[in-house]
């Protein structure tokens, strides 16, 4: 009853408010803008993950706002109407931001992890590069589970959404994706496909590198501090102060450092690559953990020479295959990389003694479906199900899942096969839905984890597998 008064007060206060708009002369129901810093009202700051300081902000805002100004800009003034006051229009916005937010889920389950902030690339982005306006993604992508293109790089679920399932928390909404009005109480994603440990390079297909998006979260952190001081009308959305240290901060990043390289570097090379990698997420870790994070959850590199991308590429020589058809150089990188990023763990696992640090064996995982697909269900352990070129792995890389193209004078489209469950590759770079889920049932059951699941991780013990 208390929501349906709610909601009449809410129409009939926006009936009122639209019958004033629509007297303005200057009236249009929506602004696109597209410019430099003489309109920027946030982006910037927010896709490289920065603050600006005072005394930006100082005269009509009274704090920084991601305005590269001390008040108001151009823009802000033609859009602001005069018919209306500016209390108004705030309350305005915050009545259709109150109508367009998911109603929040219901909490009769305890959660041990109130909140789950994760860091890494492809394999757990959920629209960030997306939403950033970098790449674009049409169908087939989502078709299995959202039935449209999610901003994931799959047919439907990834990893990460089959863990916060089994935490009974939402699926994490990506830190860029602004269309939506998309709700952070329990949490934030700021992976992004494409992303490196390294600082992006100018020919990175991601700019969003392990150490900006630990930048994006310290200024998530600053800004849902500052909503929060503002009194309790934001608390549904954004996360509890205490979120911060409670929560579980997880990642999975670094393929794409090793996979990348392989296009310039010798193994070697690669290889001697290795420690400066892991410094820098060491640095990354510690600049979470200064900001309140004592719960880490790190997955390590999967088989990379597994990929049907890289088969294609640097798979045509048989003598570099191993037994199952992979890459052997880049899964011997991958294992290098995950030993020295274990023996790290450990020595986190001892400089931070109030901290739960648990290294996850991806690698190990993936392995084994590769090598005992058939036992697990799958058809097709490397053969990609969308693509172009049919058997043995149906990839071509001038042409992407779901694209259409002209090739060698033909028009073709790279299209999804008829059951995506049947195969472990989606599209060349990923894996499929069932794929995924396969790996989520292997990681919860504890096995492949050091420290083995214990008390410290209790939501496991209610699992729904």
């Amino acid at each position: 009853m208390a929501r349906r008064k709610i909601a009449l007060q809410v129409f009939i206060l926006l009936s009122i408010l639209s019958s004033v708009a629509n007297s303005i002369d200057f009236n249009y129901p929506s602004v696109f803008n597209f410019g430099d810093s003489n309109s920027d009202t946030g982006d910037l700051a927010a896709g490289l993950g920065f603050l600006l300081d005072p005394p930006n902000g100082q005269i009509y805002f009274k704090t920084p706002t991601g305005r590269f100004c001390d008040g108001r800009l151009i823009v802000d003034f033609l859009i602001y109407s005069p018919s209306l006051s500016m209390e108004t229009k705030n309350f305005f916005l915050y009545v259709i931001a109150l109508i367009s937010i998911f109603l929040p889920l219901a909490q009769s389950v305890h959660f041990k992890f109130p909140s789950v902030f994760n860091f890494g690339d492809s394999n757990s982005d959920t629209g960030n590069l997306v939403g950033a306006g970098i790449e674009s993604i049409g169908p087939p992508y989502g078709e299995i589970h959202f039935k449209i293109p999610s901003g994931r790089y799959c047919d439907g679920r990834l990893i990460i959404d089959f863990l916060m399932d089994a935490m009974e928390l939402p699926f994490l909404n990506a830190y860029l994706d602004s269309v939506g009005v998309p709700n952070f109480r329990k949490g934030c994603n700021f992976a992004a496909a494409g992303s490196t440990i390294l600082p992006a390079t100018a020919t990175s297909v991601s700019p969003f590198s392990f150490g900006v998006q630990v930048n994006q979260f310290l200024r998530f952190k600053a800004r849902v501090l500052e909503l929060l001081a503002k009194g309790k009308r934001f608390d549904r959305y954004v996360p509890a102060e205490d979120y911060f240290q409670k929560g579980l901060y997880m990642f999975d990043i670094g393929q794409n450092d090793l996979a990348g390289a392989f296009y310039s570097k010798t193994l070697d090379q690669i290889v001697a690559s290795i420690p400066n990698i892991l410094v820098e997420f060491e640095t990354g870790i510690k600049k979470l953990y200064d900001q309140g994070g004592r719960n880490f959850w790190i997955h390590n590199t999967g088989p990379l020479g597994c990929l049907t991308q890289n088969v294609a590429k640097f798979g045509t020589d048989p003598s570099k295959l191993d037994e199952l058809g992979c890459v052997s150089g880049h899964n011997q990188a991958a294992k290098l990389l995950n030993l020295q990023l274990h023996a790290l763990t450990k020595k986190l696992q001892g400089q931070y003694a109030d901290s739960n640090i648990t290294y996850v064996d991806i690698y190990t995982i993936k392995s084994n479906l590769i090598a005992n697909y058939s036992r697990y269900g799958f058809e097709q352990p490397i053969m990609a199900c969308c693509g172009y070129g049919g058997p043995p792995l149906n990839y071509d890389s001038r042409i992407s899942c779901g694209q259409t193209k002209v090739l060698n004078g033909t028009s073709v489209t790279a299209k999804a096969c008829s059951d995506s469950t049947e195969y472990v590759n989606w599209d060349g770079i990923h894996y499929s839905e069932a794929a995924n889920q396969y790996i989520s049932s292997q990681i919860l059951t504890g096995k492949f984890s050091d420290p083995p699941f214990s008390d410290r991780m209790p939501f496991l013990l209610n699992l729904k597998f």
